[in-house]
């Protein structure tokens, strides 16, 4: 599970300071996929870079699994990453000095994985990339590069799945390739799902639909909220506002 309270992100402007995330509450329940959607600037990337560690709130505390990672150190956030999250970005991240099979191989090769080659080339026969194994990212298009990238997020068998806008930079064909494959990590793999979108299509097919503005939360499909939780789960949340 996720779990966010009183999560807030407040950022110097100048002589002022910027809220990009008022406090905000947030639970996702294991297996769900949730999309967030807003206009530019309402909070979406901020909000997914906190669930994954990549950034620390201004205020707050942020659970992964009942684990507060709000006060971990850098390497212990890493391990984290690598054990639970896997995370697909706009613009692919993939090490342009490796080969597709090469990016793949990086974080299991990092968390030790016994046969890692073999799985890395199966990741790439579910993505369609069998025959790119051994090209470069400047020899890939721009969907193979994001397959490559989802490829490598499921590398480790995430529990968890951050997407931040990953069909942005694609065509609707590539788009929607991209799409089904983190749905089918989600729908058969039981991995939580939360992907940050602009398109409404894609929006539409999660579970639960969040949207924000200005860094509020100003629709959530899913009415279920702190109020309705059980007295004593509230009087916690009440210790960890403090």
């Amino acid at each position: 599970m996720i779990e966010l309270y009183k999560v807030s992100k407040i950022v110097p402007s100048g002589a002022e300071s910027l809220t990009i995330l008022h406090e905000l509450d947030l639970l996702i329940p294991d297996g769900q996929f949730v999309s967030i959607s807003g206009a530019s600037g309402s909070g979406k990337s901020t909000l997914l870079g906190l669930i994954a560690g990549l950034d620390a709130p201004t205020g707050g505390d942020i659970r992964i699994d009942g684990q507060s990672i709000t006060g971990l150190d850098e390497d212990a956030l890493a391990s984290l990453r690598g054990s639970k999250i896997g995370i697909v970005f706009q613009s692919f991240h993939l090490m342009t000095s490796l080969t597709a099979l090469e990016n793949i191989l990086v974080p299991m090769e990092i968390a030790g994985v016994r046969d890692a080659e073999r799985r890395a080339r199966q990741l790439l026969a579910d993505v369609d990339l069998t025959a790119r194994a051994h090209h470069y990212p400047s020899q890939l298009s721009g969907g193979e590069q994001q397959r490559v990238s989802v490829a490598r997020a499921f590398a480790n068998n995430p529990s968890i799945l951050l997407a931040d806008e990953p069909t942005g930079n694609l065509d609707s064909r590539n788009g929607r390739h991209v799409f089904e494959l983190m749905l089918e990590m989600n729908r058969h793999h039981g991995a939580t799902l939360v992907l940050v979108t602009h398109d409404a299509e894609l929006a539409a097919e999660a579970d639960r639909q969040i949207r924000l503005r200005d860094g509020r939360v100003v629709g959530d499909s899913d009415q279920t909220n702190l109020d309705a939780r059980a007295p004593d789960e509230a009087g916690a949340l009440q210790e960890i506002g403090r």
